[in-house]
């Protein structure tokens, strides 16, 4: 059975918020990165208009542009309630408030669903998802990874999450992922460990890296992993 659409939940977010949450320097911005699960964000939007290389890839990419707004429409309010149900869980800062992340997050996603058809002809958006993707060996410097892995391992194997970072390494030279906690709950994610020790045992480079960014509570690291070629 083919993915529905009516099981994501599509949530974006812009190129500011990807700069500080994988701690992205000026430079790094210039490399050719690959962002997985990249959804509704406007970060490769934002990117390709400042002249930088950037490939999105998710499932949700097989949809158009139409059903996704639509979906973006059903599933926005749902989102915000949740976030004002558990406001204790969130570092109200940068965001202020349910209200304040609600008006960011939805021009983040109007300006992906702006970019989307003509990044789908440019081939910057490409549907495929993890943990098997089809770029080729080596192609990026640089695989990003935001809010899917530990976010969700509720619902993703701990199996799932290291066939996905060894398959990003595969492609890339490099792969962060942020955060490390479980949606919601503020504590990392119980697969953290499991996942670093076999990714060591297999011979790659581990760190945990703290970055400047926190909205949810104590959500402020992020794991590197360098290839083992």
């Amino acid at each position: 059975m083919g993915l529905k659409l009516e099981h994501i939940v599509p949530w974006g977010r812009p190129l500011e918020e990807y700069i500080r949450m994988f701690d992205l320097t000026s430079d790094e911005l210039k490399l050719s990165i690959l962002d997985c699960g990249g959804g509704p964000s406007s970060f490769n939007a934002e990117m390709n208009r400042s002249g930088y290389k950037v490939i999105s890839c998710d499932p949700i990419y097989q949809f158009t542009v139409t059903e996704i707004a639509g979906r973006i429409q059903e599933t926005y309010p749902v989102v915000i309630n949740n976030t004002r149900d558990n406001k204790e869980n969130f570092v109200w800062k940068d965001i202020q408030s349910p209200e304040h992340l609600g008006q960011i997050r939805i021009a983040a996603m109007n300006e992906f669903l702006k970019d989307f058809p003509l990044g789908v002809r440019e081939g910057r958006y490409v549907k495929d998802e993890l943990p098997t993707i089809s770029f080729s060996t080596n192609q990026f410097d640089l695989a990003l990874c935001s809010h899917l892995l530990f976010t969700y391992s509720e619902q993703l194997s701990v199996d799932f999450h290291l066939a996905s970072i060894v398959e990003m390494c595969r492609v890339a030279t490099e792969v962060r992922v942020f955060p490390l906690l479980t949606y919601f709950s503020g504590e990392t994610s119980p697969f953290l460990l499991l996942v670093t020790s076999q990714l060591i045992a297999q011979g790659y480079r581990v760190e945990i890296k703290q970055v400047p960014y926190e909205f949810q509570r104590n959500g402020n690291q992020l794991l590197r992993v360098f290839s083992n070629r």
